[in-house]
């Protein structure tokens, strides 16, 4: 709901900055929590199974994991478009983005299948070993078909927290994580006389999980009081070319970010395999856990953005500014509690995911606590450039950031991984170093980008957002 705030000459106070910013991020923090737990039941579950399935969902799951960012962007120029129209008091053309974007993203999720169908082809030619490139492809070829389903998915989730409709997101995910390890539980394993499918049925769990959820999310957007109004799907199939370009052009510079960092973690995953199977699997879990962490900073980025458009719609630079100024400090606490954990308690974490009585498990714990020490160091930079990001989203601004990404991520951080790794003889621990050059690079560059911006001189002409 929308909330009176001061004029620009008359300051919210921090308190309310952080009740405002919390109040909408928690339960996007959660949802985001919920939503990589999905992911977290898949590794723990599938590690279980075996080591080899282990390490090929590592890579398949790299592997949709960039794909799936590329799309993600239309959603999240979606976020960001929609609090701005709201701010504007303007739901007309909340909808009309809304609609496209869910447009976009089926039209991508169908575009992109045949690299998810010959994905093992794709694996081997960046030198990964041919079983395990196999056992990857049947991963993707079924959970290519979760893609336009989940992206637009991501629409909705996007369009209710513009809302600041953010519970029922939680609550529809937590709902998920149960489905998954039942489903998991049923088809990877094969009990109950399922069929024993072990990496695919962690595919099937995820693909019917993503179908589910767009149904409850598109069902709680078109009937919950106070949106029925709106008609989000009131003659769906027509299309608004317009609103379809707008939210493209935002969109796809929004994606391309996430894929230039993506593709540094993916292109992470490949060089550990270039170094051994325990490296790989160690890196998955490592990366599993700081992705964890790393969920409370994306949550709190969904918040800066929703309460950023909101104020630049509303065109009120001192609420942008402050606001800003609170949610960043949320996320700097909390990522220095995360340093503490890492660094204290990197062995149980990593031995969580894994079966104790299996004979490679105290390498991969042994390697597991080595990235998670460097992992510690890269949340506060990862934070930094997450949080810069989630608010020039929210001000509109993508195509700089964009090129801030690449130059940060594919000519800084890969190269350094790769040196760090290889040339210069560190191995798995240079290369997480490398993602630490390069995650710093982005940080500093956009936040300085967002500071610097016009958006924070505009001449206030509205009150309320």
């Amino acid at each position: 709901m929308s909330a009176q705030i001061p004029t620009s000459t008359s300051p919210m106070p921090i308190t309310r900055h952080l009740r405002a910013i919390l109040t909408l991020g928690l339960p996007l923090v959660g949802s985001n929590l919920a939503q990589m737990m999905l992911n977290v039941t898949d590794t723990v579950m599938v590690g279980w199974y075996g080591i080899e399935a282990l390490a090929a969902l590592v890579l398949g799951s790299s592997f949709f994991f960039s794909l799936f960012m590329l799309g993600n962007g239309i959603a999240l120029a979606v976020m960001g478009r929609v609090s701005a129209s709201l701010g504007a008091d303007d739901e007309v053309q909340a909808r009309r983005d809304t609609r496209m974007g869910i447009w976009l993203s089926i039209l991508y999720g169908i575009a992109v299948l045949p690299v998810t169908w010959y994905s093992g082809a794709i694996l081997q030619l960046l030198g990964q070993e041919p079983q395990i490139a196999s056992l990857a492809q049947d991963y993707l070829r079924i959970l290519g078909f979760a893609l336009a389903p989940a992206l637009a998915m991501m629409v909705l989730r996007s369009y209710l927290s513009a809302q600041e409709r953010t519970q029922v997101l939680l609550w529809i995910t937590l709902a998920g994580i149960g489905v998954n390890i039942g489903l998991n539980w049923l088809f990877i394993f094969g009990n109950w006389g399922f069929p024993e499918l072990g990496v695919r049925g962690a595919a099937i769990a995820s693909l019917t999980v993503a179908c589910l959820s767009l149904v409850a999310q598109a069902i709680y957007a078109a009937r919950a009081p106070g949106l029925t109004h709106i008609e989000l799907f009131a003659r769906f199939w027509r299309p608004d070319w317009e609103a379809f370009w707008l939210v493209l052009k935002m969109g796809v510079p929004v994606g391309l970010t996430s894929v230039a960092e993506g593709s540094m973690f993916q292109a992470s995953a490949l060089m550990m395999g270039w170094i051994g199977t325990v490296e790989l699997a160690a890196h998955g879990i490592a990366l599993q856990i700081t992705s964890i962490a790393f969920m409370v900073h994306v949550g709190l980025s969904n918040a800066a953005t929703v309460r950023a458009g909101r104020a630049h719609g509303a065109r009120n630079p001192r609420l942008l500014r402050d606001g800003a100024l609170a949610v960043i400090g949320l996320s700097l606490a909390y990522g220095l509690a995360t340093v503490a954990l890492f660094v204290t308690l990197g062995g149980p974490l990593t031995a969580l995911f894994l079966d104790r009585a299996n004979p490679a498990s105290a390498q991969i714990i042994a390697s597991g606590v080595s990235f998670l020490m460097v992992g510690a160091v890269f949340q506060l930079f990862d934070l930094m450039q997450v949080m810069a990001l989630g608010l020039l989203r929210g001000v509109q601004d993508t195509r700089v950031p964009m090129w801030m990404a690449v130059l940060s991520y594919w000519l800084v951080g890969i190269p350094a991984s790769y040196a760090l790794a290889f040339p210069l003889g560190f191995g798995g621990v240079g290369l997480w170093f490398g993602l630490v050059l390069g995650l710093a690079c982005a940080g500093a560059l956009m936040m300085r980008r967002f500071w610097r911006g016009p958006w924070l001189r505009q001449t206030p002409s509205r009150t309320a957002i």
